[in-house]
């Protein structure tokens, strides 16, 4: 029964972001079509920067509300105490951004681009602000009003993007007419990559604009002795998360300074396409953190809930098994997703899902750090991996460049699962089901080395190679029927 209410919360959610998400996604074959891979690899390091500074924009400030709007009886003062620290820690974050952008973007290598840094300030702002009424709308259990904020917000990234990138150029080589004249206005084709960021800010300050209503919650105040509680259980959230995003993005942007200039750029362009293709573990695992950290934290409270820790361990791992097998038997048709320029680095993309599913894991084996409040853990683990990310890159990418960085990523999050699984069966047992997750896993390996195997003497006979695969499939998918026909019937 509860693995069946995770499951319809987490499809919910996935609703947004799997449909959302995908739809930004597909900006992916666009990017790398309209742009060189140079210039796709600046957009993949602003957003590299995103990812780290979000996290000191917000600082443990979402799982910290979780927490304490379980724990507190006056749900509102937390809800408020919460969003004001958000509301002017982010507006003094977004100053320093405006007034130091000159020279924070002569740091990054970018003199001629302050505004870029003076638009994600305020793009950071804006999801800074509103993780709090987000995070509320999860912990009051409607998905459905969060799934259609997130929805608006990548639908309108994805339509402004198209405007910008295909209809603006189209109707200002049109060289007259209305829409000419129009475009003509605002439009500068030198812009280029400016219009990926301007759309992504739009987006940003309408959710923003939209998530308005439930700022009236603020009128609870704000509670001095509350926020000190929460920031004691919030920073160690931020070492971590910090930390977390050192392992998540370093590797994009120590490319750049660790590979000769000329080829830099480039090298993080076919880096950052390839990721993409990783698209759906990415977003499962996305969307069951989205309903499991709740979930988690009310199920605390019942007699089985080790338990039923453990049965989510298990499925959260079968489920990523199919992603893994999904992507890489029809690895042939999912490459289209990218520009041809980028296929060299396709190379990375089975490393990288495997990568994702530790990081999926180790999130999986957080909760008993979370429920007993003991977030210094998370913090020692996301440091001890952080080293190990910075050790690894900084070794590895001048030997081996992207493919330095994918071996990094996955030895580093594997590392971070084994150790937070040894660590948390001590402190926290939860009787996962050891034999049954390597089974799943172990089998889908194996499957994919013998496509490997059956590649190299089929050469490029793509349709005998599909069917193949697809027999392949077939036997995991009977595998899993077969093992857990009794729960299934």
């Amino acid at each position: 029964m509860h693995i069946r209410k995770l499951a319809g919360q987490t499809a919910i959610y996935g609703l947004s972001s799997i449909v959302g998400r995908l739809l930004n996604y597909f900006l992916v074959p666009l990017y790398t079509r309209v742009f060189l891979p140079a210039e796709y690899g600046v957009v993949t390091e602003f957003y590299a920067y995103v990812s780290f500074l979000i996290i000191v924009f917000t600082y443990g400030m979402e799982t910290t509300f979780f927490r304490f709007n379980e724990s507190e009886l006056d749900k509102e003062k937390v809800f408020s105490t919460a969003l004001i620290s958000l509301l002017f820690s982010s507006a003094l974050l977004a100053l320093i951004c405006f007034f130091g952008s000159s020279a924070l973007a002569s740091m990054l290598r970018y003199p001629g681009h302050a505004e870029y840094v003076v638009w994600f300030g305020l793009i950071l702002a804006c999801d800074a602000v509103t993780s709090i009424p987000f995070a509320r709308l999860r912990a009051q259990g409607k998905p459905g009003r969060f799934a259609f904020l997130k929805f608006v917000n990548i639908l309108l990234n994805v339509a402004l993007n198209l405007f910008f990138l295909l209809a603006c150029p189209f109707f200002f080589k049109q060289e007259q007419g209305w829409l000419h004249d129009f475009v003509l206005q605002f439009y500068n084709p030198s812009f280029g990559i400016g219009y990926i960021f301007i759309s992504n800010l739009l987006a940003s300050v309408l959710t923003l604009l939209l998530l308005l209503p439930s700022f009236k919650g603020i009128g609870a105040g704000f509670d001095k002795v509350l926020w000190r509680r929460m920031m004691l259980y919030s920073l160690p959230l931020l070492v971590a998360g910090l930390a977390g995003m050192i392992n998540e993005t370093m590797d994009r942007i120590l490319l750049k300074y660790l590979l000769p200039p000329d080829t830099a750029l480039e090298q993080v362009g076919i880096y950052g396409a390839c990721y993409k293709l990783s698209i759906l573990m990415t977003l499962f695992i996305q969307m069951f953190r989205y309903a499991a950290e709740p979930f988690f934290f009310k199920q605390a409270k019942e007699d089985n809930a080790r338990q039923v820790y453990a049965d989510v361990m298990t499925y959260f791992v079968l489920a990523c098994s199919f992603i893994f097998l999904g992507i890489m038997l029809y690895i042939d048709v999912v490459k289209f997703f990218i520009g041809p320029n980028y296929y060299p680095g396709l190379k990375v993309v089975p490393i990288l899902l495997l990568a994702n599913l530790c990081l999926g894991v180790f999130f999986n084996l957080s909760i008993w750090y979370k429920l007993s409040g003991k977030t210094s853990y998370g913090a020692w683990f996301a440091v001890f991996g952080a080293a190990l990310t910075l050790l690894l890159n900084a070794w590895w990418i001048p030997l081996f460049g992207y493919m330095g960085s994918a071996w990094a990523t996955l030895v580093c999050y594997a590392s971070m699962m084994l150790v937070s699984f040894y660590v948390g069966q001590k402190n926290y047992p939860v009787p996962y089901q050891m034999r049954r997750i390597l089974l799943y896993l172990g089998v889908a390996l194996g499957l994919y080395f013998i496509a490997v195997f059956m590649r190299s003497l089929m050469g490029n006979s793509l349709l005998p190679l599909l069917a193949f695969n697809t027999c392949l499939m077939g036997l995991f998918v009977g595998l899993v029927i077969w093992k857990e026909k009794a729960k299934i019937l």
